[in-house]
């Protein structure tokens, strides 16, 4: 017990920590990587914990049901867009008989800050009828991820705990409660509860509608959902939730008078106390972080006589991070005055980093490119995709992980020539084997080229889950002739004959890889400080 000043990353992390995990899984994506890079370190020095990082998020997720298969509490983590890798196994885990405490913790990014995509987690959890928790501050990260795996071990669910960028990257002084002992290692005596055949998942899927009732009882009760009425004010009332509480409370202070308010911060929505606080008002203001979701269950909760306001009508901005600033609107506060500056300030595009092996390899492709008429250049998310920039101009579609390869498979197998996917070695290894594998089945005509800086680079420099050393045999297994993996090295020194290279394979009439062989220089600066690997 004491007091500790963490990210909320950290926060949640030592929570689950203290609640007793035996063991957590995830793979790093930003604003989410803090939380497993701080189990990982707290496993270093304490026995009784394994903590892992997975090549996906998808086998992250199936290892931790692992773990709560015989009783263990267990932590899985990503950021929003991996949600979606892993929405197979996390959709049919809420039909599980979850026997160990289960928690999965999700970082969106309202903005994009480092995403391509500002999904709100919110709705994958109201879509598998599970439950979710929203802090707004690092002490809630702690105290709500303790709660939850004690509300999933009460309900058999998994848990989800939804974090933004805001909260996770910024720091504040957490008090600590005492540490959990871990629940003993015992395999469940329902394994029928765990067995999605259709007859069994039927009768699951009977018994988590049964509990949602339960849930919403849970949710009702919750500290974490307070209703504060003001009878003697009717013009408004405020729904909140997350970090839109934190904003209203500083805009509050300007109000003539204070208005009935709810927050939210335990899904499913409280539903009676909606109502209730809809009977004390004409209007309510939703005041939430990423998408519409509490406005959206608003208008099927409430009858249409009572207007409601937010994202929708444009009272809060639908797009992008709430601040204090951009809520005053919809309380009927005047724009706060800025400071105006006559200055031309230039903008800051992110770019590779002075001497990245990146920019020898996309140096080497683009000469290679203008021996012919036309091409195509597909890539994937990484440090590598700001080779779409200047000076690069080097490829051409930024999907998601993994999907560099089939693009250019369709592409290739469209007609179009030559077709050449640019993949991260960690990518690769996430979600770019199974679309490798159906290019060799199909011996499609296009050129791979893994861009091996033996890291994950843009997420903060965590080990890759398989070394260097490995990738040519597993490219080789997959069944790719050994004459066309190629291995070249990113240096000024070797461009002419890496563009030999790429023209040659280019030119294959079959699918072919080309390994971009070299470190990432921050990585190899840390190796050389003696800094963390």
């Amino acid at each position: 017990m004491g007091e500790l000043v963490l990210l909320g990353d950290e926060a949640l992390a030592l929570g689950a920590i203290d609640a007793g995990i035996s063991s957590a899984y995830g793979y790093p994506g930003t604003p989410s990587s803090e939380i497993m890079e701080y189990v990982l370190k707290y496993s270093e020095t304490n026995d009784g914990i394994f903590a892992s990082w997975s090549s996906n998020e998808k086998t992250a997720y199936e290892e931790a049901l692992g773990a709560s298969f015989v009783g263990r509490r267990v932590l899985v983590t990503m950021k929003h867009v991996g949600l979606n890798v892993a929405a197979d196994p996390f959709m049919n885990s809420a039909l599980l008989d979850i026997k160990g405490g289960f928690v999965i913790a999700v970082a969106d990014d309202p903005g994009m800050h480092s995403s391509q995509g500002e999904q709100d987690s919110r709705y994958f959890a109201a879509f598998a009828r599970t439950m979710c928790f929203e802090p707004r501050n690092q002490q809630e990260c702690y105290e709500m991820t303790r709660e939850a795996f004690e509300v999933s071990e009460r309900f058999h669910i998994p848990v989800m705990i939804r974090l933004v960028t805001r909260l996770a990257h910024s720091r504040a002084v957490v008090n600590t409660a005492p540490v959990k002992p871990q629940n003993p290692m015992e395999k469940t005596d329902n394994t029928k509860g765990w067995m999605l055949l259709p007859a069994l998942a039927r009768k699951n899927w009977a018994s988590l509608l049964e509990r949602q009732s339960s849930f919403l009882e849970y949710t009702t009760a919750s500290e974490y959902n307070p209703l504060t009425i003001n009878s003697d004010f009717t013009e408004f009332g405020v729904i909140t939730s997350g970090l839109g509480k934190n904003y209203y409370d500083e805009a509050k202070q300007e109000l003539p008078e204070l208005p009935s308010h709810l927050h939210i911060s335990a899904y499913p929505v409280p539903v009676d106390k909606v109502r209730e606080l809809a009977e004390n008002v004409k209007k309510i203001i939703v005041i939430e972080e990423g998408c519409t979701f509490i406005e959206d269950y608003l208008r099927g909760y409430l009858p249409q006589a009572i207007e409601i306001s937010g994202k929708q009508d444009g009272e809060v901005p639908l797009t992008g991070e709430l601040n204090p600033d951009n809520i005053r609107k919809s309380l009927g506060l005047a724009a706060k005055d800025g400071h105006a500056t006559d200055m031309d300030i230039p903008g800051r595009p992110p770019q590779l980093c002075k001497g990245c092996p990146h920019a020898d390899t996309y140096a080497a492709l683009n000469e290679a490119r203008e021996a012919f008429d036309n091409s195509i250049v597909t890539s994937d998310i990484g440090c590598y995709s700001l080779g779409a920039l200047p000076p690069h101009n080097a490829i051409e579609t930024i999907i998601c992980m993994g999907a560099s390869i089939g693009t250019a498979k369709g592409a290739a197998e469209a007609g179009f020539k030559p077709v050449v996917s640019v993949i991260g070695d960690s990518t690769f290894l996430h979600s770019g084997i199974s679309p490798l594998i159906d290019a060799v089945s199909c011996n499609t005509p296009m050129t791979v080229v893994i861009l091996d800086n033996g890291t994950v680079a843009m997420t903060g420099g965590q080990t890759t889950i398989m070394p260097s050393s490995r990738l040519k045999t597993l490219i080789e297994g997959i069944g790719i002739e050994a004459g066309h993996i190629k291995t070249i090295i990113p240096l000024k020194k070797h461009h002419a004959e890496n563009v030999e290279i790429f023209k040659t394979e280019m030119n294959y009439q079959g699918i072919s890889v080309i390994i971009a062989l070299r470190e990432c220089l921050e990585t190899a600066k840390k190796k050389k400080s003696g800094g963390s690997k």
